[in-house]
């Protein structure tokens, strides 16, 4: 779902979208990923692969505060801004210099434009975090306490948006509320992943806090986007873990991949309907299927681009997203 393959490394959906439209927001890093996990794919999810490594996801933590702890180095606790500007134009002199001695060099390039966004990265990043400058009507709306959230604590548009640690609606909602913050700025791909979907067990219970959890904040976010006039301009994607079978295991239910069902919202897509159905037991989908080229081919429609043509040279062909097949799904477009 992430890379469109999982045979061998491939650049993640983010870096696709990334690597096809660019990003509007030259102070901070174009594609976010917001408390991804470490295991099931791991860093792979939101890595670049072949593509240029500007287009990898930035792993940051699932809350966020004021110093910007949530991002690795995001402050220099030893220099000032103005003493740590001339120390850093004088690396990049240094090299720029080593690649023009090598005729030019795109590991050395690509080095020196890391660096250069990792300085103004720092300038920007903590105050985009900054929750505190949410209202307390606006955290409500996300489902986040009044005690840890808006303005009772610190702890440009968007194009698309992937989401589902578990933590219930304080945490998720302060994730979903982040992403808005980092969606309005002009990062073009944000994800927040939630964890706890893998119901084999404690089924009544563990199903209906994880929906718990999810529901209102995912709910305060669409409203959000809607009311901020960036719905429209945004896609919004959410999934969980897997298909489940509709036959008990237990007190929980297995992993079933023939039936699985995904939503999506705004960024062109029609509202209020359904596409294709399972059969009466909600074993396997008969009608409208949608493989995973599919599904990676039309949102890639939505956000204007040609699956077909957004192409990287590797390994002796053109790569894409969707490797060798795959149909935009019409039916579900505006």
């Amino acid at each position: 779902m992430h890379c469109g393959i999982f045979q061998f490394p491939r650049p993640s959906l983010g870096a696709w979208v990334l690597y096809g439209l660019g990003s509007t927001n030259e102070n901070l890093t174009g594609f976010i990923t917001i408390s991804p996990p470490r295991t099931n794919g791991g860093a792979a999810n939101y890595a670049a692969s072949f593509l240029p490594a500007i287009n990898q996801g930035t792993r940051i933590g699932g809350t966020a505060s004021g110093s910007g702890e949530q991002v690795s180095n995001l402050r220099n606790l030893r220099r000032a801004a103005t003493s740590q500007r001339v120390q850093f134009d004088y690396i990049q002199e240094l090299n720029r210099g080593t690649a023009e001695s090598l005729g030019g060099n795109p590991e050395i390039e690509g080095l020196i434009s890391s660096y250069e966004l990792a300085f103004r990265i720092q300038g920007e990043m903590p105050q985009v975090m900054d929750l505190s400058q949410e209202t307390a009507a606006t955290c409500k709306l996300y489902g986040i306490d009044e005690q840890t959230g808006g303005n009772a604590g610190r702890s440009g548009r968007g194009n698309s948006f992937g989401g589902g640690s578990s933590g219930g609606p304080n945490t998720f909602g302060r994730q979903c509320l982040l992403a808005r913050r980092l969606v309005e700025a002009g990062v073009r791909f944000v994800e927040v992943t939630m964890g706890g979907w893998d119901h084999h067990r404690n089924l009544r219970e563990s199903l209906a806090a994880s929906c718990q959890s999810v529901d209102q904040p995912i709910a305060g976010l669409l409203a959000d986007l809607q009311s901020r006039g960036l719905l429209d301009e945004t896609l919004v994607l959410w999934a969980g873990e897997f298909g489940r079978s509709p036959f008990a295991q237990g007190d929980g239910r297995d992993h079933n991949n023939k039936g699985y069902t995904l939503w999506m919202a705004g960024g062109g897509v029609k509202p209020g309907i359904v596409h294709g159905q399972t059969d009466d037991y909600g074993f396997e989908a008969v009608e409208g299927r949608v493989h995973v080229h599919d599904w990676h081919a039309t949102i890639l429609h939505l956000l204007g681009l040609d699956h077909e043509r957004l192409t990287f040279r590797y390994g002796g062909r053109d790569m894409r997203l969707t490797d060798v097949k795959g149909d935009v799904v019409h039916e579900i477009v505006k």
